[in-house]
């Protein structure tokens, strides 16, 4: 499987640096935790501190894209697809802390898998949508639940620094048996959300063809596409893995704010 990931070597590096910036690098992922860079050398990953595998423009997710989430929430099931944006600033890496805002009562978890955009991409068929796609992550949607309920928008509630964990790696889509992807979320190892992207109300090119309809995606932009039933609270403490079956486990610690 092909692992590609941003990396550093600089320890006070904020995680959500851009490519622009000249601490971070990418490379590939091999077997024996060895990184190819880009350069063509080779150094062990325990030598460098991951970063996000994207670094997009922008991140648009996808709400109440599973009926049994939006009905766990008390939602109607929507006729079509909820569009929110989370800003760069919120992109968070793996083994990172999730930070708890002292403004918020409720945080929750919310595991899903991720859109690499490939290719720039404008009013999109859906015969022609997976085109844009070049790969897989996983993305966990951390959501103050109280300030989303609050604030009858979602911009602050899902725009927090760190509440947007994502990698630890992409992968190509050619290696990865869509089909047979489940997203599951453990919180302190017990299993708290297992759902098929088959379940998915809107699916991946219904994805692609309403969002390009409004909106230019750029190469690296960072689809999530939702998350299936069992979303639940966080408390500082806690440790939360996100799985997507042949892409990767992202894993985030819980910190106080």
């Amino acid at each position: 499987m092909t692992r590609y990931i941003r990396f550093t070597r600089d320890t006070a590096l904020p995680v959500s640096a851009p490519d622009s910036h000249p601490a971070v690098e990418r490379g590939i992922l091999l077997d024996g935790d060895v990184i190819r860079t880009a350069e063509g050398g080779e150094l062990a990953l325990a030598k460098v501190r991951l970063l996000p595998c994207v670094s997009p423009s922008k991140i648009v997710c996808v709400g109440r894209n599973y009926a049994d989430h939006a009905k766990e929430l008390g939602n109607a099931v929507p006729d079509e697809p909820i569009i929110f944006l989370k800003p760069p600033s919120s992109l968070n890496a793996h083994g990172a802390p999730v930070v708890y805002p002292q403004i918020s009562k409720l945080l929750s978890f919310e595991g899903e898998l991720g859109l690499v955009i490939g290719r720039r991409s404008r009013n999109l068929s859906r015969d022609e949508a997976w085109r844009a796609v070049a790969g897989f992550t996983v993305v966990n949607d951390v959501t103050a639940r109280d300030l989303q309920k609050k604030d009858g928008q979602w911009t602050r509630g899902k725009g927090f620094d760190t509440f947007c964990p994502v990698g630890p790696w992409w992968v190509p889509k050619e290696e990865v048996e869509f089909s047979g992807i489940r997203v599951r979320t453990t919180v302190n190892g017990e299993l708290k959300q297992d759902g098929p992207v088959a379940d998915m109300l809107f699916p991946v090119d219904a994805i692609l063809e309403y969002v390009t309809q409004f909106m230019t995606l750029e190469p690296g932009d960072l689809i999530a596409t939702g998350t299936p039933p069992g979303v639940g609270p966080l408390v500082a403490g806690d440790s939360v893995s996100v799985e997507v079956t042949g892409v990767g486990t992202l894993v985030n610690p819980v910190i106080g704010g």
